[in-house]
Order: C-alpha cells, then structure tokens, then sequence
C-alpha cells in the first residue's frame, strides 16, 4: 500500500489523465459527481461523500457551495479563453471538489475534509483541503471555540497547538525522508485560530469521542510541491489543560491504527 501522501499525488496525476480522455470514456468503479459543469474552456465536479449525503441540511449547504464555486470557475476560465485562446487549443481547466468524511463525535459534531484538485495549465495541478465543521443539532458550520476555555490569538491554548502541530509535522518530514521545515514556513503556522491551518475532529478508538485535532495543509506550505499535502495531528491529551466543560466531554480514546486523515 502506498504512503498516503504518495497515494494523495497519484490521485492528482489520475485526474489530470482522466482529464485528457474522450468524453466517452468512464469507469465503472468512478462515482458519479453530485455536481458537474463544462463548457468549451473548463470542467468542474462536485462529490459528496455518502455520509455527508446522509445529513439532508448538510448535503445541500454543500452542494450549494461546490456549484458556486464551480461556476465562478467556469466563468474565469471562459474569460481567459477569449483573451488568449491558444492557451486552451489542447486542453481547458479542470477542477474537482470532494467533501469527505473526517468523524462524528458525540452524535451531534461532523468533520469534513474538503479536498480540491485543480488545473489552469502550467506544469502541474494543484491541490488543497480546507475542513468544514457541521454542527448536526443546529444546522450550521462551527468553529472549535466551544471545546476550549479560550482560544485568543497568541494565548496558551493556540500555542500548544502550534508546538504540537510543529512537532506533528517534523515526525511527519522525517518518516518521508524529507528536509526539515523551513523557518519561513513555521512562522507561518501562527497561534492564531485562523492561522493555524485547517482543523478536524480526528476520530478516535472511543465511539463518539475524538481523539484529538488534525491539521491540513497544502503542497509548498510545509515542503516542496513533490512532498505533497501534509496533515499534523494533536493529540488531546496535549490540549488537555485547555478543554472546555463540554471538550472534556467529546475528547478521549487513541487515534485509529492507520487513520489516513480523511485524506482521499
């Protein structure tokens, strides 16, 4: 089995083969977009996870947000292809969304990992994951502050999770055998709640428990672009002293032996 950053840029490279393929062309075992939208400069798909799907209010606040954006692509993509249309004679833009699966805790908090894979020329596409929080009770996307007893810029709860995210990510480098973080990239990964990088709830060995945090971040950010996508995890024990009532209550258990961070 391969390495799952490995496995993440093959995936990548699949699409951009896929990309180049007659329309006619399909695989059995490919899901179907929950979302598409071609025209002559640019192809964009939307899918949802079935669990995602599951959770009706989810699936359309989702859903709705990919076909945004997916048009608003399009748009930019048709916008190029008029002003400098040998730059589209072989191929347009492509871009996919996916919106995966991360956990459910405590029955009520889902996590979503949101990966995008993209194409506008070049030598190569390109790719990201942002998370989504989704609060089942109220209907709407959350943030983590509810889990800590603070969680102001720069303040004790944002620090101990950069350490760990820093020390998450070295672990990281040095199993890939890659060279270590530059300082230019660990300044920036700030103690700050929109600094820090995208968070999930990582599941746990506990049913409805996590197991701690995961944190996404995308191709040059922590490496070169050939080291792809890297994801830290945090412990919760690590941010134990900084728990709210209600995040002593959703955290416990180990992280799942051979958890791929919802990384797909």
């Amino acid at each position: 089995m391969l390495p799952r950053h490995l496995a993440r840029r093959a995936h990548i490279l699949w699409i951009c083969i896929i990309a180049t393929l007659p329309a006619s062309f399909a695989l059995a075992a490919d899901p179907k977009p929950d979302a598409t939208l071609k025209n002559k400069a640019f192809e964009g798909s939307v899918y949802l996870d079935d669990k995602i799907k599951a959770d009706p209010a989810l699936a359309a606040d989702s859903l709705a947000e990919g076909r945004k954006l997916i048009a608003k692509k399009a748009a930019e993509a048709e916008r190029e292809r008029k002003q400098e249309p040998e730059l589209f004679r072989e191929r347009g833009w492509s871009f996919e969304r996916r919106y995966n699966f991360r956990s459910l805790v405590d029955g009520r908090y889902l996590s979503i990992v949101r990966a995008d894979y993209e194409y506008t020329g070049g030598a190569h596409p390109n790719s990201w994951s942002d998370t989504i929080l989704w609060d089942q009770t109220a209907k709407k996307r959350i943030n983590i502050r509810r889990f800590f007893n603070e969680t102001a810029d720069n303040g004790p709860t944002l620090k101990a999770m950069r350490q760990g995210v820093i020390a998450s990510l070295k672990a990281e480098k040095k199993k890939r055998g890659a060279e270590g973080i530059d300082e230019g990239a660990i300044e920036a990964i700030e103690p700050k709640l929109l600094k820090i990088g995208p968070i999930a709830l990582a599941p746990s060995t506990v049913e409805g428990k996590s197991s701690g945090l995961s944190f996404y971040y995308a191709p040059y950010a922590v490496g070169s672009y050939a080291e792809g996508e890297y994801a830290a995890f945090v412990p919760w024990e690590t941010l134990k002293p900084y728990l709210s009532p209600e995040g002593v209550t959703i955290f416990g258990g180990a992280r799942p032996k051979g958890d791929a961070d919802g990384m797909q």
